[in-house]
């Protein structure tokens, strides 16, 4: 069940905005999969701590990262095209959509206009949409390495709720991992949880949404609305 919405003064939202990894695909998994084979192949060393700190990285971030922190003796540009050669190779031969997705999707875009933000690749981003058939259904989508910083700063969301022309109290987030909800909330955004099941977001992170959902299939019109029925 979803837990009860912050008491905060809220308009009818205009726009719905969100989140790939881990709201539409089940892919930290996957990124970790593919940036560990990557250090390893390239004589680095991976350490304690690393996936986690890597959540919400942009593409020029997270690349940066490996090469730097973790050893990978490979220019950052070649890190980051292996690693997306990998991710995409996975996601070609089974797209790990999560339960509710496409049906959320669905539901919302016959209501509002949408947008995702995600820190994935922009060839990532074409890709997974395509494979689910969902690239009709968005009218906005940003990559974090299209912006200058990745999560928990607020930049990519900025650029959707600009493109799509709406205000940040007019649009709605859906995001699941620390990072990605400060970087909503940061934006001035309304913001929905559905937190990651591998890594959950921190209680102060999770604080800051509006609505929690266990499951996006929870989220519906109905769902988005019920925001707007707060008092102020």
């Amino acid at each position: 069940m979803p837990s009860a919405p912050r008491s905060t003064a809220c308009a009818e939202a205009s726009a719905v905005v969100f989140d790939l990894d881990g709201v539409l695909i089940e892919s930290e998994g996957v990124w970790d999969e593919a940036r560990r084979a990557v250090v390893a192949e390239a004589g680095g060393s991976w350490r304690e701590g690393a996936t986690r700190e890597m959540l919400g990285m942009s593409a020029l971030e997270w690349s940066a990262y490996l090469h730097e922190q973790l050893g990978a003796d490979l220019a950052p540009a070649q890190i980051g095209e292996r690693v997306v050669d990998r991710v995409l190779e996975r996601y070609r031969r089974s797209l790990p959509l999560l339960p509710g997705a496409v049906a959320a999707v669905e539901s919302l875009a016959g209501r509002w206009p949408l947008g995702l933000a995600s820190s994935a690749n922009r060839e990532v981003i074409d890709e997974v949409l395509r494979l689910a058939r969902l690239e009709g259904r968005f009218a906005v989508t940003v990559s974090s390495e299209e912006v200058s910083h990745g999560k928990p700063a607020p930049d990519v969301y900025l650029a959707a709720i600009e493109a799509l022309g709406v205000a940040a109290g007019a649009a709605v987030a859906v995001e699941d991992s620390t990072n990605g909800l400060r970087a909503a909330a940061a934006a001035g955004m309304r913001v929905i949880a559905v937190p990651n099941r591998q890594f959950p977001p921190s209680p102060d992170a999770l604080a800051l949404a509006d609505l929690t959902l266990s499951s996006l299939e929870l989220l519906n019109p109905q769902t988005i609305g019920s925001l707007g029925d707060q008092p102020g």
